[in-house]
């Protein structure tokens, strides 16, 4: 017995927009809940971040298959009378507007409970609802640059930016842990809870190795491309015919086995030189080329069944044209208006029956209207 519609049952109101807060919200429906996507009249903008799919957006339909779409006015009285019907019903209210715009107008957490005692709401911004970033617009670039992320990502010559949206991911992660604890918290309670989730707050914390190294060991690591400031060997080495291998060896226990299986220079595992972590770092140009030597004379597919063989930690440098190819790639197709999209599947597998239609802008309108409209 696995996962399989274990928020089967829940409904989630959420007014979302772009990947951080959709992210979340595909979670929650891939674990059966009732997942509304409340848009603006024009849609969320991600609608339009490209047309791969027949004209549609297929990072739209990354991010919200499984989720129902009615488009609201708040500005008109009949629509901000149904969002307060649906939110009567609802477990959870997700959103990532701007801080304090739905408190506002009324939609505040205290004042939703006030007809729904157990309301979930979960808040994403960018650097807090409170305080001097409140009112800053947040994106995933620019979090990455204001959380140091682009500092320790690139070649010592140039900082650079991840290549994916890791904030507006590990936020969204974030929250959907948050909400499935405040979940089982109302069950103990009986209570909702209002939830805040600061984009800058989650890269903070992914970001504690260089930060506790700044505060505690004498200064950040430098920018080191493929490689560790603070490991080695921990880095990309050229193989025969081209490629490149990653090796990472944790230990000098590993280091001994790697000098005797791999590099079949047994001696080099007790040489003053590479003895331990701190020698291999400080010596590191002469041991990446007694390393680099070696690999050079096998191919890829010999030299990661050399390491394999001697269990060392190893990954080859892929392309993302190889990812696509992978042989370890679980894929999951979405249907967005009558086209099939393929696309990695989230890493929790789940038994059963999954969502996969994406919503075209306000297809289910009519029908939320009618259910809600009391």
């Amino acid at each position: 017995m696995g996962l399989d519609q274990e928020l089967a049952g829940l409904l989630v109101i959420s007014m979302e927009q772009a990947v951080a807060a959709p992210y979340c919200g595909l979670m929650l429906a891939d674990a059966g809940a009732r997942v509304i996507k409340v848009e603006r009249k024009e849609g969320d903008f991600a609608r339009g971040y490209d047309r791969g799919a027949s004209g549609n957006s297929v990072f739209f339909s990354w991010l919200n298959r499984g989720k129902e779409s009615v488009t609201l006015d708040l500005n008109i009285d009949d629509d901000e009378a149904l969002l307060r019907s649906m939110l009567k019903e609802a477990d959870v209210f997700l959103h990532n507007l701007a801080p304090g715009s739905l408190a506002r107008r009324g939609f505040s957490g205290d004042a939703l409970r006030e007809h729904n005692p157990g309301l979930i709401t979960c808040e994403i911004n960018g650097y807090g609802s409170t305080g001097p970033g409140a009112r800053k617009k947040a994106y995933d670039f620019l979090v990455q640059a204001e959380s140091g992320i682009c500092a320790v990502n690139g070649t010592r010559e140039q900082p650079a930016r991840v290549g994916i949206s890791i904030c507006d991911i590990a936020t969204g992660q974030t929250a959907f842990s948050s909400i499935l604890r405040a979940l089982i918290q109302r069950g103990r309670t009986g209570i909702g809870i209002d939830i805040s989730i600061a984009m800058f707050d989650v890269m903070a914390d992914f970001m504690n190795f260089p930060l506790l190294s700044h505060r505690y060991l004498g200064g950040a690591p430098e920018r080191m491309g493929l490689t560790h400031a603070l490991i080695a060997p921990y880095g990309a080495y050229s193989v025969k015919g081209g490629g490149q291998i990653l090796i990472a060896i944790q230990s000098d226990r590993e280091w001994c086995v790697f000098c005797d299986a791999v590099l079949g220079q047994p001696e080099l595992g007790l040489d003053p030189r590479f003895v331990n972590n701190p020698e291999r770092v400080r010596n590191r140009e002469v041991m990446d080329e007694i390393i680099s030597n070696v690999f050079g004379r096998f191919d890829i597919d010999e030299m990661t069944a050399l390491l394999d063989g001697a269990k060392i930690a190893n990954g080859r440098l892929s392309t993302v044209e190889d990812l696509s190819k992978h042989e370890l790639i679980r894929n999951q197709v979405a249907h967005f208006d009558g086209v099939e999209v393929s696309m990695a599947d989230l890493p929790v597998v789940t038994e059963g029956a999954r969502p996969t239609v994406v919503p075209v802008l306000d297809q289910h309108g009519l029908s939320i209207r009618k259910e809600f409209s009391h």
